[in-house]
């Protein structure tokens, strides 16, 4: 069993190197990465990585905020190994050499000290690996191209003998050695560290509940105060940015998404965004970490992160399917879930009491994440074919070779194929 990793880097551009990046890293994809001057597809067991640039902008206050280069890296080793890596690849130089503060001659110092720490990660199956993804999916096309060669012989046959005579193929050739075996699940180590962190965590909140129940009624005037007084602005994104974005989307069956935007002034938003997206954190390493995030199966990996001392924040996603799609699958699913992190944001959809209204003005709120969103010239996938309906199929298809079937399950299990 692997444990995936993620890092995300984010540094400054050198005054005057926005433009010259911004070409950089438009020759480096057009949505999905080329290789040209960095290839991330090198960089071992990573499921998926990109980078991305953010502009020149201003903060609420109107202070200037200098451009911002970030790259983002969901892997199967640890972030130490992954970065030592990183730092050895070809052209990176040639990246982060607009970025103030860097030189070659400290590469991997660099990268360490512009390490941002995530409030918030999603896994869709943790401890499934880049290379078991890719395996699997091998096995498959292997075991229908069996099947195809052999449909004659097999035509007429139960599901039990069709069974068998795809475990013998398997276990006869060579090439597939490396699924005779289960995958390995995880170890009784990682199993107690998880529970470990759901009890400290269930005691400090049993040790604050009375705290937490004292306040509550405080918080509630606060929060409605608040969302009274929120400037919500449906502006529509202009034509080009629009354009612009769709042009780097629906290359492969997947896509990456990133949105940013500013925390909304004053303590009582940092305060609950904080509160929320440790809450968010919990959740999907604890709850929401079986192919699914409250309902939302098309999401392979995804993380909320705070940049700029905490006065902006983003979510990153890798993703199946369109962005219409997409945004229908989360307005539909998990509308509440959208409005307790996003209604934080500037310029968010109202809401009442954190959860009601918000994204269910559909509109709206689909303009409001075209135009938080980053463009994603330099994106790359390990396994760009795959949805992750494909890759649990896949698991499933592999978890079916071991074990004794009945008639049935046997067909249930071909039925996979």
């Amino acid at each position: 069993m692997k444990q995936q990793s993620a890092v995300t880097i984010a540094a400054h551009v050198r005054p005057g190197e926005t433009p010259a990046l911004r070409e950089l890293l438009a020759s480096m994809g057009d949505g999905v990465a080329n290789g040209s001057v960095l290839d991330l597809a090198v960089l071992s067991d990573v499921h998926f990585a990109r980078f991305f640039l953010l502009e020149e902008t201003t903060d609420l206050k109107g202070e200037p905020m200098p451009a911002s280069l970030v790259y983002l890296s969901d892997f199967d080793v640890t972030a130490e190994e992954h970065l030592a890596e990183l730092a050895s690849a070809p052209g990176l130089d040639r990246v982060f050499g607009h970025c103030e503060g860097y030189t070659p001659d400290d590469r991997l110092g660099f990268l360490l000290t512009h390490l941002v720490k995530e409030q918030a990660r999603y896994v869709n199956r943790p401890g499934r690996g880049a290379l078991q993804i890719r395996r699997e999916s091998e096995l498959r096309d292997a075991i229908e191209e069996f099947l195809d060669a052999n449909m004659s012989d097999l035509a007429g046959r139960d599901s039990l003998a069709v069974r068998a005579a795809v475990r013998h193929f398997v276990e006869s050739d060579p090439s597939l050695e490396w699924a005779r075996e289960p995958e390995p699940g995880p170890s009784l180590g990682h199993r107690l560290r998880e529970w470990a962190h759901v009890l400290v965590i269930a005691f400090g909140l049993l040790l604050i509940s009375p705290l937490i129940l004292l306040a509550a009624p405080f918080y509630a005037v606060l929060l409605r105060r608040h969302e009274r007084a929120d400037k919500a602005e449906d502006l529509l994104p202009d034509e080009e940015t629009v354009q612009r974005l769709a042009a780097l989307e629906d290359h492969v069956v997947q896509n990456p998404f990133t949105a940013i935007g500013f925390v909304k002034p004053g303590l009582f938003r940092k305060m609950t965004i904080v509160g929320v997206l440790n809450g968010v954190g919990f959740a999907a390493r604890h709850v929401f970490n079986r192919g699914s995030l409250a309902g939302v199966k098309t999401i392979h990996f995804a993380r909320w992160v705070f940049l700029d001392e905490g006065r902006r924040v983003f979510f990153a996603s890798n993703y199946d399917g369109s962005l219409e799609s997409y945004m229908d699958d989360f307005i539909d699913q998990i509308s509440w879930g959208l409005n307790v992190v996003f209604s934080n944001g500037y310029g968010y959809p109202k809401t009442r009491w954190l959860v009601l209204d918000g994204s269910r003005d559909e509109l709206a709120f689909k303009h409001y994440l075209r135009r938080h969103q980053a463009s994603t010239h330099v994106w790359y996938s390990a396994y760009e074919r795959l949805t992750a309906a494909n890759v649990a199929r896949n698991e499933q298809i592999r978890a079916g070779l071991y074990g004794d079937l009945g008639r049935e399950e046997s067909e249930r299990w071909l039925q996979l194929l």
